[in-house]
């Protein structure tokens, strides 16, 4: 699973998922991506079972790319616990996403295989996803 080596904080606030991403938001090493429509946590368990299905079902042909990280620990209070006692041991790590956030990129297989395996993936995420294709940039034809 994916998670920090170390950290500064052990445990850290929820935090908030109000506006768009800013950064992680363009399709930079692949020709195809996977975009968060909706904010949400994602689990570096769930960013492991997208990447088995996608390269599962491109069967060793072209690149999987992840672009997005785990950083947050999310703490868990053993179950039967009295309330108090302070907060509970790290569980899990997440990472957080924001519309419009590139999660996973494609690349080296045509659309057609690329939109299935970009859709297996996201019944494996917890956020509402789309499709995108890498646009060309315009301008700088060289002679």
């Amino acid at each position: 699973m994916l998670m920090p080596k170390r950290v500064k904080r052990r445990r850290v606030h929820r935090g908030r998922m109000k506006g768009v991403a800013t950064r992680g938001n363009t399709i930079t090493y692949g020709e195809f991506g996977l975009v968060a429509t909706e904010p949400g946590w994602i689990t570096s368990n769930q960013i492991e079972a997208a990447r088995i299905a996608m390269t599962r079902y491109i069967k060793r042909g072209g690149n999987v790319y992840i672009k997005i990280f785990p950083h947050k620990p999310v703490t868990k209070k053993p179950a039967e616990v009295r309330m108090g006692a302070g907060k509970g041991a790290p569980e899990y790590w997440v990472a957080v996403v924001k519309p419009g956030r590139v999660m996973f990129e494609l690349g080296g297989v045509p659309e057609d295989k690329a939109r299935e395996a970009m859709r297996l993936a996201s019944h494996k995420l917890p956020v509402k996803c789309k499709f995108a294709v890498k646009e060309q940039a315009e301008g700088g034809e060289e002679a």
